[in-house]
């Protein structure tokens, strides 16, 4: 019989209890050698040096340390990396990619918490539920607030989503569930015939923004993506629209959304933020047309487990040669989270 891959699990304790109980770390010892310690939060553990000789796999987390020379060096014989979460920014170097060594994550298992987060989010906007939530506290018992946010309702909305990423095309695929609505995509790398089969229209950014009841941003933190919905680009929206951020916050200038907030035209509901969490200073923990969420959109919890499973997948298919799922090429982060 042939043995099996010596494996270790590297990521930050709290997230090592979350992701892998202990059906998971059954199925995961039935595929790979775990060695008296299967689990640590560093690799420089003094204990851990000379199995890390041995190791060929690692399934990260939430907490694992860049994987650079030095990291490599003591894992000759690493062949790849089952990643239990969404980007593999925060680790990957060249020297990994130089070494061939395959790479997975779990960012479609994570897209679909967010993707069910900003529906929910996309409806309560529709009767403008949060903002109103917040007004409630100011007017109490006169309800004559509830027509001061503009029209209410689900109905013939048209909500625009921001990038075609894993995220955007669930959310396309989700809005479609509301009556009569108008789906647009803004996405230069989206191919129209795959954002139609999905039920949206891919258009520019400008006309989107003049035209959504409801924006939902869910391009990828790139270089060229900064701040792209920034002062031009909120005063294109209609009055009483609502933005909506569950990506990232650097993709809108923080300062011309709190200035544009300010005057109460238009709503925000805020997953996420720049810088995150936000100065305590900062006028938009004030107004009552922003709700602010604390990165919540996200796996969390038993949440997370969803992308273990995904990692323990396509490890199989990998110890069996079936093609993975969820493989990540370097190409891949210049367009993708």
């Amino acid at each position: 019989m042939t043995p099996k891959p010596k494996a270790l699990l590297v990521m930050n304790r709290g997230t090592f209890t979350d992701q892998f109980d202990a059906t998971r770390l059954d199925r995961l010892a039935g595929l790979v050698d775990l060695g008296g310690q299967p689990w640590t939060d560093s690799l420089e553990d003094p204990g851990l040096q000379e199995r890390l000789g041995d190791v060929e796999i690692l399934l990260t987390s939430w907490g694992v340390p860049r994987l650079d020379a030095a990291a490599l060096q003591r894992m000759p014989r690493l062949r790849a990396v089952f990643h239990c979460a969404g980007t593999v920014r925060s680790f990957v170097t060249q020297e990994l990619w130089d070494r061939d060594i395959l790479v997975t994550n779990g960012a479609d298992a994570n897209a679909i918490p967010v993707a069910e987060f900003t529906f929910a989010s996309i409806v309560l906007a529709g009767k403008k539920a949060h903002v109103l939530a917040n007004d409630a506290r100011t007017w109490r018992e006169d309800w004559s607030y509830t027509t001061a946010r503009g029209e209410l309702g689900n109905i013939g909305r048209v909500i625009g989503v921001i990038g075609f990423s894993r995220i955007g095309r669930r959310v396309v695929r989700l809005v479609q569930q509301l009556q009569d609505v108008t789906c647009l995509v803004s996405d230069p790398h989206a191919d129209p015939l795959e954002v139609a089969a999905a039920g949206g229209r891919l258009v520019p950014l400008t006309e989107l923004l003049a035209a959504s009841d409801i924006v939902s941003v869910h391009a990828p933190a790139l270089p060229e993506t900064r701040h792209m919905i920034g002062a031009a680009e909120l005063r294109t929206m209609k009055d009483n629209a609502t933005l909506i951020n569950t990506a990232r916050g650097s993709l809108v200038d923080t300062a011309a959304l709190e200035a544009e907030c300010a005057t109460g035209r238009i709503h925000a509901l805020l997953d996420v933020t720049e810088p995150e969490p936000l100065p305590a200073g900062s006028v938009l923990y004030s107004l009552p047309n922003v709700v602010i969420t604390p990165h919540i959109a996200g796996s969390l919890g038993t949440e997370t487990r969803r992308m273990s499973d995904a990692a323990l997948n396509d490890l199989e298919r990998h110890l069996t040669g079936q093609r993975l799922v969820a493989q990540v090429v370097s190409e891949d982060l210049s367009l993708s989270a």
